[in-house]
């Protein structure tokens, strides 16, 4: 009776929230439908016009996708996805028609933000705490925060970071915050929603052909670019407090002007739930808490997952992934974005940090200190959660991060069913 009461509840809660922000859309009002959908649905794309392809198997062939992925036989997709409303391929999918269900909101019912604006550290602590989490992403020079406070009720921001065009993404329902480049196949994609989801996962959509995006791997499922890969870039989810520290000049996405309550959460103690997640039919892990938040890697062949719980009890875990040697920080003090109702006032998850432990050739072993800092026992620096090395005679280094992400443990495991999970040494 418990799970039933809370399945309600987060139900109620998800379905109100995803309603209002369905019900706030202008389709005339611009960054809140793509401009693709104003032409016309049913009309094929130029770019698909302009560049065909004929991938039509020899008899008793599969046909693949760029990345040597199969693409599934041609199949309409069920009248419960609207393809009339679409312009994509559907010729051309990776995944079957099963796995893609409806989210609530209709296409671009989630408004991206495609024109973003920001301000100062000082301005933006008007309305976050210290203990806000907000997405780090650092190209040449420049350093943005993107708070999950805004991106909860976005979920994508297409952005130009110094000269680089990026998509920076945040689905709730799985925890997955990530970065992606936005250039592909010599052109500049932007990204919406498409209200779909799959294992309970955004699928985005690029507004130049109408290909869906898996969001949580990147990968192209269903269009034109169906098995194609986007490049991701790193990034790390942070406390507004580190970043305002370390970077008093940086910039932070404001508010859009839109009618949404930044700030709260519409998922309200999502991250505690004692059973199948919402809107997800996949199978369980269950040697974690199907929401146990995890850092996962993807080094080569090797695929694995940190729990949350596991490295704040440690604080660091110096590790091999391959011929990798990595570290893998904690720091306490970055609230959960998915627990209470105000995010500021949300359970402490704390941040992590993932990097090659290695400095000019020599291989580095971490504890942590009690002051939420690291140090090496080869040279005794002193670290910080961003990998910098803030005194000592490594002062002013930097560790190389790896590539990893917070995750929800069911989505991860859903994506990546060969993953190893670390259990301590």
């Amino acid at each position: 009776m418990r799970w039933t009461a809370w399945s309600l509840t987060v139900i109620v809660l998800v379905a109100l929230s995803l309603w209002s922000l369905g019900a706030c859309v202008n389709p005339g009002e611009p960054g809140t439908t793509s401009p693709a959908a104003s032409s016309g649905a049913g009309t094929a794309p130029e770019a698909a016009d302009s560049g065909a392809v004929d991938n039509a198997p020899a008899p008793g062939e599969v046909a693949k996708a760029p990345q040597g992925i199969a693409l599934l036989p041609p199949e309409s997709p069920p009248a419960r996805l609207n393809s009339s409303y679409w312009r994509t391929d559907f010729s051309r999918r990776t995944v079957p028609w099963e796995e893609i269900i409806s989210g609530g909101p209709p296409k671009d019912g989630i408004p991206a933000i495609d024109e973003p604006t920001f301000e100062s550290p000082e301005s933006a602590r008007e309305w976050l705490s210290d203990r806000d989490p907000v997405i780090l992403f650092e190209h040449d020079g420049h350093a943005r925060a993107y708070p999950l406070a805004i991106l909860i009720w976005h979920e994508i921001v297409n952005d130009t970071v110094g000269d680089l065009p990026v998509a920076v993404t945040f689905c709730p329902l799985c925890n997955a915050s990530i970065v992606f480049e936005r250039t592909f196949d010599g052109q500049v994609l932007d990204f919406g929603t498409t209200g779909l989801l799959r294992n309970s996962d955004l699928i985005m959509y690029d507004r130049q052909t109408e290909t869906w995006w898996q969001q949580f791997i990147g990968q192209g499922i269903v269009g034109r670019y169906a098995g194609e890969q986007l490049t991701f870039r790193a990034s790390q989810v942070i406390s507004f407090g580190d970043f305002t520290a370390r970077y008093p000049n940086g910039e932070v996405l404001a508010r859009p002007a839109m009618p949404r309550t930044y700030g709260a959460n519409p998922y309200t103690q999502y991250d505690s739930t004692a059973g199948q997640p919402f809107l997800f039919r996949g199978e369980l892990d269950t040697r974690l808490p199907a929401t146990e938040r995890v850092v996962g890697i993807q080094l080569g062949d090797v695929v694995m997952a940190y729990p949350f719980s596991t490295v704040a009890e440690l604080g660091v875990i110096n590790d091999r992934l391959g011929d990798v040697p990595v570290v893998v920080f904690h720091k306490p003090g970055t609230a959960s974005a998915l627990d209470t109702r105000q995010i500021s006032e949300g359970k402490d998850v704390g941040s992590v940090g993932v990097f090659d432990r290695r400095v000019d050739g020599q291989e580095l072993t971490f504890v942590r200190n009690a002051d939420g800092t690291f140090s090496d026992q080869e040279t005794g620096s002193t670290w910080n959660i961003l990998g910098e090395a803030v005194a000592g005679p490594l002062a002013g280094q930097r560790l190389e991060r790896i590539l990893a992400f917070d995750h929800f443990w069911f989505a991860w495991y859903a994506f990546f069913p060969q993953t190893a999970l670390y259990q301590g040494s």
